[in-house]
């Protein structure tokens, strides 16, 4: 990169709205042709996919898809943007607090103009875990997302059951157009990434005086875990005793990548929320997107030891209704040695939940699995709730 990150947010004010608008996320630039189709420009979001057996049908946009001003959410002023951070010191990495949300698009608009607040309950750096709950919780964001819009409702519910609740901006270190973007993190490279979080761990390890975290990953959040569980010291195999992580929750986890087709609608979805991202074919998306095919090096590599380390807890939440890790139950895992999973659908016995990849994390239901994840005897199965949930906005 020739523009160093002090010029770049000397001038951000001047660039940021024109970057924006030749920034995509299209994947023809690694991901081959076809993907130009994909990737146009649509004036509404997408809506859910709809599940023909066991085949996802990738959505078509449609006008009866929701949008900000017709839920009464102002559009944010871009060129009013606070300057993104970017720090290596993990007690910093993000900058105080935005309000809890409980809809997607509107956590999502916040952060455009605030993208590095954190979200509520997340980041006390003086927090000592609980008897009841004796390992702090990192959460982990996915591509395009950052910690406040990704769980601006999850942080805060997490941290009334009494977590200490940490969560991270990682990812926005590499040199696309799109990782230059401030409120769109989770751009560079998912090893890279892996490296960041490894840090990040163990900075939150020292400051709570804990020797295992639990994780909970959304999107490339769970992929990333995997990463850093089996190459950048999360796990131990030797001695699964040594882990620095008890107990993993994936929610909608591109585990396995995903397709073109997911890829290219993740883009246009939060091209309409906000961000034109799609606005030329070809453009830098960031290697995060790449890493998060199917069949890419990075998912290949992980397939070769199995989905799983031993000594890990696992709770995978898929959603049918994905239409970005496609097919959903490409997030789903197998038990290897010593480990342990859990997949849940988010749908069985809640077909009232049409949570989509996005909504998802704003799901009461999500949370409520979540929750159950973390701490089965403090939130049994019977308190997971059943609520309805829209798709691309929540609640």
């Amino acid at each position: 990169m020739t523009t160093s990150r002090s010029t770049f947010r000397t001038t951000r004010k001047a660039t940021t709205v024109r970057a924006a608008m030749i920034a995509a996320m299209a994947c023809s630039l690694t991901l081959g042709t076809g993907v130009a189709a994909q990737a146009q420009p649509a004036t509404t979001p997408a809506p859910p996919a709809t599940v023909q057996g066991d085949t996802v049908v990738p959505p078509g946009p449609t006008e009866a898809s929701p949008k900000a001003a017709d839920q009464g959410i102002a559009q944010p002023n871009i060129e009013s943007a606070a300057p993104a951070t970017i720090t290596y010191d993990p007690r910093t990495e993000t900058t105080g607090y935005g309000p809890e949300q409980k809809n997607f698009l509107a956590g999502f608009l916040y952060s455009i103009v605030n993208p590095n607040v954190a979200p509520q309950g997340a980041n006390d750096w003086n927090c000592k875990p609980s008897a009841a709950h004796p390992r702090p919780v990192v959460l982990l964001h996915g591509t395009w997302e950052n910690a406040y819009n990704n769980f601006a409702r999850m942080s805060p519910a997490l941290k009334k059951e009494g977590y200490c609740i940490f969560a991270l901006n990682y990812g926005d270190k590499d040199s696309s157009i799109v990782g230059n973007l401030e409120s769109l993190r989770g751009t560079a490279s998912v090893a890279s990434s892996a490296k960041e979080i490894a840090t990040y761990i163990d900075a939150v390890r020292a400051a709570t005086g804990s020797a295992q975290v639990d994780i909970v990953g959304h999107s490339q959040g769970g992929l990333v875990t995997r990463q850093y569980l089996r190459f950048e010291g999360g796990a131990n195999p030797a001695d699964p005793t040594q882990n620095k992580v008890n107990t993993v929750v994936s929610v909608a986890g591109s585990n396995h990548g995903t397709t073109l087709v997911g890829i290219g609608t993740l883009g246009r979805t939060i091209n309409n929320l906000g961000l034109n991202v799609l606005g030329v074919v070809g453009a830098i998306a960031g290697p995060a997107a790449s890493d998060q095919v199917i069949d890419s090096d990075l998912v290949k590599g992980l397939a070769v030891g199995g989905d799983t380390d031993p000594g890990i807890k696992y709770t995978v939440i898929g959603t049918k209704y994905d239409e970005v890790v496609t097919p959903y139950k490409t997030t789903f895992l197998t038990a290897g040695p010593g480990a342990t999973v859990n997949n849940v659908t988010l749908q069985n016995g809640c077909e009232i939940d049409l949570s989509d990849h996005l909504s998802i994390s704003v799901s009461p239901r999500a949370i409520g699995i979540v929750k159950n994840a973390l701490d089965p005897k403090g939130f049994p199965t019977r308190s997971i709730p059943c609520a309805f949930n829209a798709p691309i906005t929540g609640g």
